[in-house]
């Protein structure tokens, strides 16, 4: 059945707008469904499991039913948990961006009262909250249901299963007789059956089964990859299995920037959506892509409902979706019209536990995969061009070179070291090297699975890479080239202090890999790493002085591209600096007095003290 567009369910232009800049294209069977119902004015009951777009289904309507001229609280919206509500909050926000005069405000546990209080007092139509704040503030007389037109309870069996039931009693009790009451649930227990018994008159039931919401064509996969090692491992994936058209998704639009001009410069034909491009571009990029007019196509979630390629081979969940819902919006892209379709997820550290529970929610296992060394790329890149070259011998459908080859033939050249050399110039492509030398700098991620091995078009033009590596390391080309760039550091937070790092922005380190080193390579804590300065030879890092007592001066923290990284405690906070060296200096010259007495020694370190 073909699913309605949103300017079929007789929408405000301003929804529209909203919807349309969401990226939203068609409604989803849940939001088909509920709009035209709740909008109506009956009471509804919607089973519907995480990942239907129930929260749209509710929102729409009731904010279409709002009167902007008036400052009552109209519409209530209940919330199991304050991450929920501050979730539905947020989407509320982007559907209202072009609606005037009307204000919502989500109040949960937790959050400061002073806020919650302003927002009230100046007037709010809508309302977001969880059961404890909301009656708090019915008691305290801040929040008034006098002019509530629409109560919604969204994931009411999850808060019944919290305990909340006398807390929503008592917040329906306190709500008019009038109002429209709108229960959304993915289960149906005995106990919420009887809250809408005693709370609902009449209510249409819109149930939406999970069968609606699977992807059974689409093979799912996820790796444990660490932040600097995706880009590596995303190309090594699209080498390895020659996808030819793919979405992939990232959650924010520097993210989205970053990653399309990464692959850009790798020649990948790959393009960009998100919230921050014109509409009008938006849209022509969107058509270009379905007429896979590029390869790739690096998007946010505003592209998550509206690409429809039934061509479409791989999705790539660049970063971790933040929920469930966003995570079947992405992976329903692909595997459409009966095709077969791969989904891949990266993820990293705790990450592994918002996986678990998008299994649970989708109900599906996603299997862990291993991303392919170089050697198995090359090996499969090798495969296929002899199958290539097999068929084309085998049908006779090519144009003999006989005048070429024999050329090279009389030159004393056999059959075998000529067919070498053209395969060598078709795979290695030494014409290309100094585009892939130039491109190199730009991605330098760490290795995913062998230090040093990179994709093909970065290996060829190691050996011309090489003098540069070695400049750094003779001790009298040392002090030249670190001098000019010595930093002046700021003193250390409390409790910090400051180490530093042989590798710099000239050796392509960025933040990310100076974390990485200080956890990898010198085993300090990653949460405990704080500012990070970047110099063109060397890096600086704060860390805190409770993690380097059992640590020498000066560890080994790893290997960056094939160089032995050191890590070195910088003592007094900037002691590296030339600023830093005068002025120890000339305390040491101050505290050195004829005769070392110990008032002298005791009473000039405070003066210094003072001074700074």
């Amino acid at each position: 059945m073909q699913k309605p567009s949103f300017q079929e369910l007789g929408l405000s232009a301003e929804i529209l707008q909203a919807v349309a800049n969401l990226g939203f294209e068609e409604a989803s069977p849940i939001q088909a469904a509920a709009i035209p119902v709740i909008m109506a004015g009956r009471d509804i009951v919607g089973q519907s499991q995480t990942g239907s777009g129930k929260t749209a289904a509710f929102a729409i309507p009731a904010i279409e039913k709002i009167d902007a001229s008036s400052t009552l609280v109209q519409v209530l919206i209940l919330c199991p948990t304050r991450e929920l509500a501050t979730q539905v909050a947020d989407e509320v926000h982007k559907l209202t961006a072009y609606t005037k005069g009307i204000h919502a405000v989500p109040i949960y546990g937790g959050a400061s009262y002073d806020r919650q209080f302003y927002e009230l007092r100046k007037g709010v139509q809508i309302v977001i909250g969880t059961p404890g704040r909301v009656i708090d503030h019915i008691d305290r007389g801040t929040l008034k249901m006098d002019g509530l037109k629409i109560a919604i309870l969204d994931e009411a069996d999850r808060m019944l299963d919290m305990g909340f039931r006398d807390d929503i009693q008592k917040i329906l009790d306190a709500t008019p007789e009038s109002r429209q009451t709108v229960f959304f649930s993915a289960t149906m227990s005995k106990p919420i059956r009887e809250l809408i018994g005693k709370y609902s008159r009449d209510p249409e039931m819109i149930k939406i089964t999970q069968k609606e919401m699977t992807v059974p064509t689409v093979e799912q996969q996820y790796f444990e990859i660490r932040g600097r090692a995706k880009f590596e491992a995303l190309t090594r994936l699209i080498d390895f299995h020659g996808f030819k058209l793919g979405l992939v998704f990232c959650n924010t639009q520097r993210m989205v920037d970053e990653l399309a001009d990464m692959l850009q410069a790798q020649g990948f034909a790959a393009d960009r959506l998100h919230g921050g491009i014109p509409q009008g571009q938006r849209t022509r990029v969107m058509n270009k892509f379905k007429n896979a007019e590029f390869e790739f196509l690096v998007a946010t979630d505003v592209a998550a409902r509206g690409i429809d390629v039934d061509e479409l081979e791989l999705v790539v969940n660049y970063d971790l979706p933040y929920d469930a819902e966003d995570y079947v919006h992405r992976i329903g892209r692909t595997g459409r019209a009966g095709r077969k379709g791969m989904a891949v997820t990266f993820v990293s550290g705790r990450e592994i536990y918002k996986l678990q529970f998008i299994e649970r929610y989708t109900k599906t296992k996603i299997r862990r995969g291993s991303i392919p060394s170089q050697d198995e790329v090359e090996m499969k890149r090798t495969d296929v061009l002899y199958e290539r070259v097999r068929t084309t011998l085998e049908s006779g459908d090519f144009k003999p070179q006989d005048a070429f080859v024999d050329r090279l033939l009389e030159r004393g050249f056999t059959p075998t070291d000529i067919a070498s050399a053209l395969l060598h110039h078709l795979i290695g492509a030494p014409a290309d090297a100094p585009k892939a030398a130039e491109a190199a700098p730009v991605r330098k991620p760490a290795a995913v699975d062998r230090p040093g091995r990179e994709r093909p078009v970065t290996q060829a033009p190691a050996p011309a890479a090489l003098p540069r590596q070695p400049t750094p390391a003779p001790r009298p080309s040392a002090p030249e080239k670190s001098r000019p760039s010595e930093p002046v550091l700021r003193k250390a937070s409390q409790g910090m202090t400051w180490v530093r790092l042989n590798v710099g922005k000239d050796d392509g380190v960025g933040p990310r890999d100076v974390v990485d080193l200080l956890v990898n390579g010198a085993k300090l804590p990653g949460n405990l790493v704080g500012i990070v300065e970047l110099q063109p030879g060397e890096s600086y890092a704060q860390v805190m002085q409770s993690d380097l007592p059992g640590i020498a001066k000066s560890v080994r923290a790893g290997n960056w591209q094939g160089r032995d990284v050191k890590m070195e405690i910088v003592r007094h906070g900037g002691a590296g600096s030339p600023r830093e060296k005068a002025r120890a200096k000339s305390s040491r010259d101050d505290r050195r007095p004829a005769s070392a007495a110990p008032q002298r020694k005791h009473s000039k370190p405070w003066k210094k003290r003072e001074s700074r």
